[in-house]
């Protein structure tokens, strides 16, 4: 048995309204991963009491889709949507950790399936255009090819209609984490657009002060020309 959880990040609308991909994305899904591995090793103990083992303890793979990719996925390459992480030791040893993560980047897939020509490959590939597409071009190239999204359509639009349970399966302490982790972000663009405005500022200074010492130049040749002439006219 595998235990899958999966969570969707959209991106944060900053005070300019420029979408951005989450800050600490490592970080958070190994936050993430902990707090469900510790909610199975919880119910698992209760459930079996005495005869609790820790191999009773299923791996748990930790699936994010990202709406939209920071830059830490932008710069490692355009052609690459999909990361996949597991811990390893440097000396080869093998051990249970019991924790893998994927990385899924809609964003980069958006750009890649959307080539002129680009069929959607497999069933993942349709998986993905699904989640992501809003397209109505793109909703009807999938149902012709896999007439199964549409029974899926209705149901997942079921499912969003009860919020509240949705949002509900987290703990308390990740819902404020979440929220710390935007209001960091937010701070950091206006930190960002605050040295922006200091770079601005300082370009103005300096163009200030290479006009002032322009003109001072200028002044300084007229008075030389005014000298040359004066003893021109004593000769």
């Amino acid at each position: 048995m595998k235990l899958f959880y999966i969570y969707f990040w959209p991106g944060v609308k900053n005070r300019r309204r420029n979408t951005i991909g989450y800050l600490f994305p490592g970080e958070r899904s190994a936050c993430y991963s902990a707090d469900m591995l510790l909610r199975q090793y919880k119910r698992v103990r209760r459930e079996l009491g005495k005869k609790f083992h820790y191999r009773d303890i299923k791996k748990v793979y930790t699936i994010v889709l990202f709406e939209k990719s920071n830059s830490v996925f932008k710069s490692f390459s355009k052609d690459i949507y999909i990361h996949r992480f597991q811990q390893q030791s440097d000396s080869g040893i093998e051990l249970n950790l019991l924790q893998e993560y994927t990385f899924i980047c809609l964003d980069i897939f958006d750009d890649i399936i959307r080539n002129e020509g680009r069929k959607i490959d497999g069933r993942l590939e349709e998986w993905l255009v699904f989640l992501k597409e809003d397209d109505p071009d793109m909703i009807i190239k999938l149902l012709e090819q896999n007439s199964e999204f549409r029974d899926i359509y209705e149901e997942i639009y079921n499912i969003c209609r009860n919020s509240e349970r949705m949002m509900g399966m987290f703990s308390k302490e990740l819902e404020i984490l979440d929220r710390n982790t935007v209001k960091l972000m937010i701070d950091e663009l206006d930190e960002a657009l605050g040295e922006e405005r200091e770079k601005v500022k300082a370009i103005k200074q300096e163009r200030e002060t290479l006009k002032a010492e322009k003109e001072s130049l200028e002044t300084e040749k007229e008075l030389i020309r005014l000298r040359a002439e004066l003893e021109k006219l004593r000769k």
